[in-house]
């Protein structure tokens, strides 16, 4: 972070906080923040104090990404926000800066998102069926989906295993939460972009996604494909490749609906 000189009265304290304000303020609309009179807030002053003062900044960071959410802003945003505070608080600058957010370190990207996604989780219970951060229904979706398919099977006279499956795709036990947070973004985009024909794809657990897919011919290499884009595109970002090995299974639907919810239950 940037180093202030050693004088440190109350008056110089503050000019510094207003002064770290308006260049981090400066910077973010430089980046696009795009509702300049809402960039202001009670999580601001919060940070750029924590800053002056060579505090730790991981409660104030985990303060203004809460804030952030709670104003509509979302984790893209946010981030470009905080690459802007982290900007203007790196050494001594003239003029407008860069900010970067793949330069910003692990540990206040990590603060400021899981302050952001907490808020955005708590509004989003019993409200949405999207998880917010993965774009993957909720569990509650999937059962909703798994009677739906059990009801359509009784109606033609064959078992719902005939005809669906639940692929699972889980990261294991190891790992940071953001590191897994993130790389379950990746797994969630990668089952969309393989399982792209209307199947239902569902974050059942936060570290475990499953596809309610088609019992067919091409379900194989489906899976396959689904393996190897996970592998890859984990592999692609070094911070993430210490979140603990992927699995994928497969589940023939089981024989009735109670069944099949003690199935995810295991999972």
């Amino acid at each position: 972070m940037r180093e202030w000189p050693l004088r440190c009265d109350a008056t110089t304290v503050d000019v510094r906080r207003r002064a770290l304000r308006s260049r981090w303020r400066t910077a973010s609309l430089a980046a696009g923040w795009p509702f300049p009179s809402d960039w202001a807030s009670d999580a601001v002053e919060a940070v750029c104090a924590a800053v002056v003062a060579g505090d730790s900044l991981a409660e104030s960071l985990a303060d203004l990404g809460a804030s952030r959410a709670e104003a509509g802003v979302g984790l893209a945003g946010t981030l470009q926000d905080l690459a802007a505070l982290h900007a203007v608080s790196s050494g001594w600058h003239d003029g407008l800066v860069s900010a970067d957010p793949d330069a910003v370190p692990t540990a206040m990207v990590r603060a400021t998102a899981l302050g952001w996604s907490d808020v955005v989780a708590r509004m989003s219970v019993g409200r949405e069926v999207e998880d917010p951060l993965t774009g993957l229904t909720t569990a509650g979706y999937l059962r909703t989906r798994l009677h739906e398919v059990y009801r359509a099977a009784r109606a033609e006279g064959r078992p719902a295993g005939n005809g669906h499956v639940l692929v699972t795709v889980s990261l294991g036990a190891t790992g940071d939460d953001y590191p897994r947070m993130m790389a379950m973004v990746l797994i969630a985009d990668a089952l969309r972009t393989v399982f792209d024909g209307g199947e239902t794809t569902s974050l059942l657990r936060s570290a475990t996604a499953v596809v309610l897919a088609q019992r067919d011919r091409l379900l194989p290499a489906r899976c396959i494909q689904a393996r190897w884009t996970i592998q890859h595109r984990l592999a692609a970002d070094p911070a993430l490749r210490g979140c603990g090995p992927v699995l994928l299974r497969e589940d023939v639907l089981p024989d009735g609906h109670d069944e099949a919810c003690e199935l995810l239950a295991s999972l």
